[in-house]
């Protein structure tokens, strides 16, 4: 009989009790200070390297754990129990950058960066810029070749671990007058001249999470720094997007299984009218159908997860996940608000952030919007 596609193996269950013992007894008793301070704190970052959640996919050859991609999403959805700011940063290590240097870069590549990214130094992906959100590859940033360099010029907004970050994969495009066919795929260093952080975001969310401005100005990058091939870069993008959407995911049904404990904790202890709420057949009503999506958005999940580690197609499972994932992640968090009553909408207790966190999800990594236009365009395709 063909496992559940919820069903742990060994070495994954002992990973999910490894990362909810860290996220319990390290992550949660600085969440509030970080959320309000707007800053990770080091030490956790620090922690992560140590604990192995840098570097899950990639061989132990360069420093990893060589799992599998379906182990770096469950990390993302146990740390996403308590804060999906660290959840976040983890994410972006793992299906964005370690995944694209693993799949697209060449070997000189890979012995120099990953066993930095895995033992140290955090990394950020910057394809987004002001006036390239959900069109994507309407880029500004332009890549000049002069000599055995690149000349980087331009900038780039809302980049995640951008503050905290030494590796950049950054997108640009050598080719203008080729359009999208003219992107092209770099790894920046922090150091290297000519580039610098900007503004740092005030959020509504992830606060602990930095995301700033990445400025280039003739910013220097060895040729062979290119990652792929010049013109490749769309690629690049499109196609580690298309796994990212899935650490997503894994985040947004974090966020939901930390607010529904929450709520389902408060609402056995909060008493009304001389009795718990949770004995009042409409709150049980309640709970059962946020349970009920919460499953459903975990095997979704998954099920996007498993598809990708067997090599099966995947992009509209995991567009669809990411898409009824980050509205479960609302549904859940607006209503554990609701369950805490007044309670609820005051920091003292962690729904309030719970519900802040899970608006990100339908927005970041391509909004909903943007998944349901995928989603229809691979079905109408048949």
């Amino acid at each position: 009989m063909t496992e559940p596609i919820t069903h742990l193996t060994e070495d994954e269950e002992f990973l999910r009790q490894s990362i909810e013992k860290f996220a319990k007894n390290d992550v949660a008793p600085r969440c509030h200070a970080m959320d309000e301070q707007q800053a990770m704190d080091p030490a956790l970052i620090k922690q992560c390297f140590d604990l192995g959640l840098m570097g899950i996919e990639v061989p132990e050859r360069f420093g990893g754990t060589g799992s599998s991609f379906f182990s770096a999403v469950l990390a993302i959805e146990e740390l996403a129990k308590v804060d999906a700011s660290l959840a976040v940063l983890v994410d972006v290590q793992n299906t964005l950058v370690d995944n694209c240097i693993l799949r697209w870069g060449t070997e000189a590549q890979q012995e120099r960066y990953l066993p930095q990214l895995c033992t140290q130094k955090l990394g950020a992906y910057a394809l987004s810029e002001g006036t390239s959100g959900s069109d994507a590859f309407a880029l500004k940033t332009r890549a000049t070749k002069k000599g055995d360099r690149f000349l980087l010029s331009g900038s780039k907004l809302w980049i995640t671990n951008a503050k905290e970050a030494e590796i950049f994969i950054v997108f640009a495009n050598a080719d203008p007058e080729a359009g999208y066919r003219g992107i092209t795929s770099f790894i920046v260093e922090k150091d290297f001249p000519g580039f610098s952080i900007g503004k740092k975001e005030d959020k509504l969310g992830i606060r602990a999470s930095s995301t700033c401005e990445l400025l280039f100005e003739n910013c220097e990058v060895p040729a062979e720094n290119v990652l792929g091939e010049v013109g490749q870069g769309y690629k690049v993008a499109i196609e580690t997007l298309n796994e990212g959407r899935i650490g997503i995911s894994g985040q947004m049904v974090g966020v939901a299984e930390g607010a529904f404990a929450c709520a389902l904790g408060y609402a056995k202890e909060r008493a009304q009218f001389g009795k718990p709420i949770a004995t009042f057949q409409g709150m049980q009503m309640l709970l059962a159908e946020l349970a009920v999506n919460i499953e459903a958005a975990k095997t979704m999940t998954y099920n996007a997860a498993r598809l990708k580690d067997a090599g099966l197609p995947f992009v509209k499972e995991a567009a669809m996940a990411k898409f009824f994932t980050s509205q479960v992640a609302e549904r859940v968090a607006s209503k554990a608000v609701e369950i805490y009553g007044g309670a609820g909408f005051t920091k003292e207790y962690p729904v309030e952030k719970f519900y802040r966190d899970a608006k990100i999800g339908s927005i970041y990594e391509g909004t909903s919007f943007m998944q349901l236009l995928t989603i229809a365009k691979i079905l109408l395709a048949g």
